[in-house]
C-alpha cells in the first residue's frame, strides 16, 4: 500500500499538509505501509531543493520528526535500494488539497471531489458577516479539474461544503457526475445533478469509475448544525477495493464514538486546530483528533488547516484557534 500526498497545484504552499504517521507500537498490529511522496510545491525550507526530486521513505516505528520536511526527504541509498514498482502499486491514493474543506482524491483511478469552493468566494451569502477567499490556490479554476470526475461527496449541507456558487457550474460541466451526500443537502443537490445518493450514518454506496477502479463509501454521524432534532451532517470511510486502504475524512473532528467503534481506518484526514466562537467550538481538534485515532486505529493522519482562509467581516473577528500542529503531535505520541 501507498499513499502520495499533494497540497495544492501551485508552488509556494507554506501551509501544506503533513503526513504523520502514529506510533505502530501503539495502535498497530502491522508495520505501516510504504509511503510515495512527489509534492507539486516547493517545500519552504532550506530542504527545498530535496523535495524536487522523487523519492520515497519507508517510515521506522518512531513518530515522524517535529520538522515538516521530514516527511518529503529520504536518503539516496534507500530510494536505490527499494524494488521498482508500477505506477498504480506505488501510488493507489493521492489526496490533493484545494484548501478550506475542499479536496480531490484519486483512489484506484476514480477522482473523487470533496466539498468543492472553486468559484467565488466563501460568504454564506452574508459578505458583511464572513467573506473568506483562499489564500494561495487563488487562480485554481473549474476547468483546472480533470477531465473526468467519477465522484462529487459532500459531507455538509452549508456553504462551506455545500458552495452553490460552485455547484451551480459544475453541475452544467458534469451533469451526469455521481453525487454522495449528506440528505441535509437534498434542496440544494437535487435540482442541479441527475444522479445523487444521499446517504444517512452507516448507509454505504459502491462507486465504479471508467476505469474499472471500485471503492465502498459509508456515512458516518458527523456534526449536528442546527436544532438538536436536526440530523447529524455526514463524515465518510472510502475504501478501495483494489488495496483496501481505508480512509476517513470529516471536516470538523466530530463524530460519535459508538458509531465508529466498529470501524477500521488507516488514514484519517482531520483538523486538529480548534476553531472557536465564544462559548462554541466551531471545529474541533487536538485531544479529540487523537481519540479519533486511537478509536480508529489509523496508521496515518493528515491534518488539515481548514480556517487558515484570507477573511474578514464581523465573525472572521470573533473566531481564534486553539492549538497547533506540534501540540497534536506531542500529544499523539
Amino acid at each position: 500500500m501507498s499513499l502520495r500526498v499533494v497540497a495544492g497545484c501551485c508552488s509556494n504552499f507554506p501551509s501544506s499538509p503533513l503526513l504523520l504517521p502514529l506510533n505502530p507500537s501503539k495502535h498497530l498490529s502491522q508495520p505501516p505501509p510504504s509511503l510515495g511522496f512527489r509534492p507539486k510545491f516547493n517545500v519552504p525550507s532550506a530542504t527545498n531543493h530535496r523535495s524536487r526530486r522523487r523519492r520515497r521513505r519507508r517510515f521506522s516505528t518512531n513518530p515522524i520528526s517535529a520538522a515538516a520536511a521530514a516527511a518529503f526527504s529520504t536518503s539516496q541509498s534507500q530510494t536505490q535500494n527499494q524494488p521498482q514498482r508500477t505506477e498504480e502499486e506505488e501510488e493507489p491514493i493521492t489526496l490533493t488539497y484545494l484548501e478550506g474543506n475542499s479536496w480531490l482524491w484519486t483512489v484506484d483511478g476514480l477522482n473523487i471531489l470533496v466539498d468543492p469552493i472553486l468559484v467565488g468566494n466563501l460568504d454564506f451569502g452574508i459578505p458583511w458577516l464572513y467573506n473568506a477567499s483562499k489564500k494561495f490556490l487563488k487562480n485554481f479554476r473549474l476547468d483546472d479539474l480533470p477531465e473526468q470526475l467519477d465522484c462529487l461527496l459532500i459531507t455538509q449541507s452549508l456553504d462551506d461544503h455545500c458552495h452553490v456558487n460552485t455547484l451551480k457550474p459544475l453541475s452544467q460541466r458534469f451533469p451526469h457526475l455521481p453525487v454522495i451526500a449528506t440528505p441535509n443537502a437534498t434542496p440544494i443537490l437535487t435540482p442541479l445533478f441527475t444522479n445523487v445518493t444521499y446517504l444517512e450514518p452507516s448507509q454505504s454506496s459502491e462507486v465504479e469509475g471508467e476505469n474499472g477502479g471500485k471503492v465502498n463509501i459509508v456515512a458516518t454521524a458527523g456534526p449536528v448544525l442546527g436544532p438538536p432534532w436536526q440530523r447529524p451532517e455526514n463524515g465518510y470511510i472510502i475504501t478501495s477495493r483494489q488495496s483496501q486502504l481505508a480512509l476517513y475524512y470529516e471536516p470538523h473532528c466530530v463524530y460519535n464514538q459508538s458509531f465508529l467503534q466498529k470501524y477500521q481506518a488507516d488514514i484519517i484526514i482531520t483538523p486538529v486546530i480548534k476553531q472557536l466562537l465564544p462559548g462554541f467550538t466551531l471545529v474541533s481538534g487536538q485531544e479529540d483528533a487523537v481519540h479519533l485515532a486511537k478509536l480508529l486505529q489509523a496508521k496515518y493522519i493528515v491534518p488539515m488547516k481548514n480556517g487558515d482562509l484570507d477573511s474578514k467581516g464581523m465573525l472572521s473577528s470573533i473566531i481564534s484557534a486553539e492549538g497547533t500542529v506540534e501540540s497534536f503531535k506531542v500529544s499523539s505520541e
